[in-house]
């Protein structure tokens, strides 16, 4: 009998090997993002469905490993070095903070990004052409400018927007930037309340209320979009309109949205990701930008906010919520 248990033992232990060395023979990416916002779990979803819609299942033909920094820059700088120092095939960074930090871990490994406003400010390269030969993928460049104008046409009364924003977010800095343009070009005034990660969200929206602002529109970070329904608390309970940066944050609360499909935007990496692993060179491959702009609307929301779509607005949008969880359980498409 001991002999029968000390046989099976043992081959378990040559499966559990096995195992393990068919798993290192696999081609593996190192997948890393900077917290549970939700457009970067929406990019990570779609960047596993375009591997799947190839036949590609992590642990089956291809080694998927997940890393998130949960909004700690230095993790995330950390884990880059990690995927370096365990010899990952490739690495897919979603984020600016990510990809720089994928940039500075390795010259040598295949990076393929997404959810990355300005990538050349990043370091990957001059333009869409001309880029580092070891990096490409999806730039997420909102469109805050479109944005901006959506809002003077709706309210043409509005004088002053207000935003939150995180210095420590390059591409916050950036999109902040882009939204002040915007502003002037619209005649209007920004104001901008700086936050350093996602417990400053509540209190920095009640300071943004107490400083004269008429709406809110709250530009698309890493930092503020994984906090966005403290911020719609905050427009609820003060009767102020909230816009968003990304489309998902009418599910958060915000009473409108223009911006980008970000799974759509990382089934398009999970496509460029499948051409790199195939032998194909990332230095031939252009850097993508999205291009389809869509409205999202959250009508219980904007009711709560004071806001009244006009039914030609309503009819444009892409995807309308007639009610949200802060009204009722229930919400639906139109």
């Amino acid at each position: 009998m001991k002999k029968i248990v000390l046989l099976l033992l043992g081959m378990a232990l040559l499966a559990v090997v096995g195992c393990r060395r068919a798993t290192e023979d696999l081609y593996t990416i190192g997948i890393c993002q900077l917290n549970d916002a939700p457009t970067l779990n929406a990019v990570r979803d779609g960047f596993i469905k375009a591997l799947e819609d190839r036949g590609f299942r992590n642990g089956e033909n291809i080694s998927l490993i997940f890393r998130n920094a949960n909004g700690d820059i230095q993790v995330m700088q950390k884990i880059a070095r990690e995927f370096v120092q365990e010899q990952v095939d490739m690495i897919v960074p979603f984020s600016t903070p990510s990809l720089q930090a994928a940039l500075h871990a390795s010259p040598s490994i295949p990076i393929v990004f997404s959810s990355v406003a300005n990538p050349y400010l990043a370091g990957a390269g001059e333009s869409a052409t001309a880029h580092r030969p070891t990096i490409t993928g999806v730039s997420s460049r909102g469109p805050i400018g479109e944005s901006v104008d959506f809002i003077h046409r709706l309210l043409p009364d509005v004088r002053t927007l207000g935003t939150l924003w995180t210095p420590s977010e390059l591409n916050s800095e950036y999109y902040l930037n882009l939204a002040k343009e915007a502003a002037r070009r619209n005649g209007l005034n920004i104001v901008a309340v700086p936050i350093r990660k996602t417990s400053e969200v509540l209190i920095a929206a009640q300071d943004l209320v107490n400083r004269n602002i008429d709406v809110i529109y709250q530009i698309s970070d890493n930092t503020t979009n994984a906090s966005f329904e403290a911020l719609s608390r905050v427009a609820d309970e003060n009767r102020i309109p909230l816009f968003g940066g990304f489309l998902l944050s009418t599910e958060e609360g915000a009473a409108a949205a223009l911006g980008w499909d970000f799974f759509d935007m990382g089934y398009r990496a999970g496509q460029i990701a499948l051409r790199v692993k195939a032998g194909e060179s990332p230095a031939g491959i252009p850097i993508e930008n999205m291009s389809e702009v869509r409205l999202y609307l959250n009508l219980a929301a904007a009711s709560r906010q004071g806001l009244i779509f006009p039914d030609s607005i309503i009819e444009q949008a892409d995807r309308v919520l007639r009610n949200d969880r802060r009204a009722s359980s229930v919400s639906q498409d139109d």
